[in-house]
């Protein structure tokens, strides 16, 4: 692959880290790993054994300087945000002035409109919400759409959950708090009769069975990234929904909507930080299903897969960690070698299924 590209990942706490450690390993690229906290940096290009894997310095920085970030992408190839949604604009516009690639994992609507309107017309890529949901779902989904005449429905389905729930939400923080209440308090963007529309976040209730457990889904936004926009006038109906343990929507209800914490949103986060605890023993469900025409009939594939935590390394990782992490990293391959389009905005939707699959960093989904 010729000489490394210079990369600097941006957040390195539960996926920065992994990603750090992904693109080091690959012997590919030259990592720069920045947090706030400079030990958390320092710890992200140390393997388990304490050594310093290849190619990786460490800094501390903080995300709200301007300068401070622009003068930390001089040099560099690509920026990854792995820092919370409210710092993307910030860091996709520092990336912009200092001529640096950029690629995030946003799950929040609005930072990705306005990341939009920064690519425009720029010889630069902006590739945001990289990761499983918006990011893996959304190439499933397409790929599985464009082999379709005419579409009828498209349902995505995801949960990371905890392999043993043991409290009475049945759930354990594995990512983002902040990003997790996002989705559980923005509204969810959909197609209903063709058209593109917002449903109300934790409605539409669903309940189902795969492999003998029971599981429950709703709506939650962001999740579909920009297929919706996509797909508007081709499919009739699309909406994405999160997956948990049955009893856990009405539990976030409760919190959300009838005690108003959606109003309170910093409340909420000390709370379930407070009160639940993280795990790395998860596991990712994807479920995807298409129903159209082909070849004049009436047709449905379906694409369903459970990600398991695993060790990667010697360390131990969790399935949302895997999933998140290996999404960046193959979208970030896939530009480099120029299997993707070169610059400007650029979709979830615009990658390849068979391309990303057979990525190296893409097969941690098989």
């Amino acid at each position: 692959m010729g000489n490394k590209a210079k990369v600097l990942v941006l957040g390195c706490g539960k996926i920065g880290k992994l990603v750090v450690s992904l693109l080091a390993r690959s012997g590919d690229y030259q990592i720069t790993a920045a947090d706030l906290d400079v030990r958390v940096a320092q710890a992200a290009i140390h393997g388990m054994d304490g050594r310093l894997l290849p190619h990786t310095t460490a800094i501390g920085l903080d995300l709200n300087d301007q300068s401070g970030l622009e003068k930390a992408m001089a040099g560099q190839t690509y920026v990854l945000s792995c820092a919370p949604y409210h710092c993307n604009v910030r860091i996709a516009a520092a990336a912009k002035a200092a001529g640096v690639h950029y690629l995030d994992l946003t799950e929040d609507v609005e930072t990705t409109k306005t990341i939009r309107q920064l690519a425009a017309n720029c010889p630069l890529a902006f590739i945001p919400q990289c990761g499983l949901a918006p990011g893996f779902i959304t190439i499933v989904a397409n790929g599985l759409a464009s082999s379709f005449e005419s579409i009828e429905h498209v349902k995505m389905r995801v949960g990371a959950l905890p392999k043993y729930p043991h409290n009475a939400m049945k759930y354990n923080l594995t990512w983002s708090t902040e990003g997790l209440i996002n989705e559980y308090g923005n509204p969810c963007e959909a197609i209903v009769n063709g058209k593109l529309t917002l449903l109300q976040p934790l409605e539409g209730l669903e309940r189902f069975s795969l492999d003998g457990t029971e599981y429950e889904a709703f709506n939650t936004s962001g999740g579909l990234g920009t297929l919706a926009e996509t797909l508007a006038g081709q499919a009739k109906s699309l909406d994405y929904k999160s997956v948990r343990y049955p009893g856990h929507r009405d539990s976030i209800a409760l919190l959300m909507n009838d005690l108003k914490m959606n109003d309170d949103r910093d409340t909420l986060k000390k709370i379930l930080e407070r009160a639940i605890p993280t795990t790395k023993q998860d596991v990712v469900i994807i479920m995807v299903t298409v129903q159209g025409h082909k070849q004049g009939l009436m047709t449905q594939e379906s694409y369903a897969h459970k990600i398991y935590n695993i060790d990667i390394a010697g360390e131990h990782w969790g399935a949302i960690q895997i999933t998140t992490a290996a999404g960046i990293c193959a979208v970030l391959d896939l530009h480099r070698e120029g299997k993707i389009k070169r610059s400007g905005f650029i979709r979830q939707e615009d990658v390849p299924l068979n391309l990303f699959l057979s990525n190296r960093f893409g097969g941690y989904y098989k």
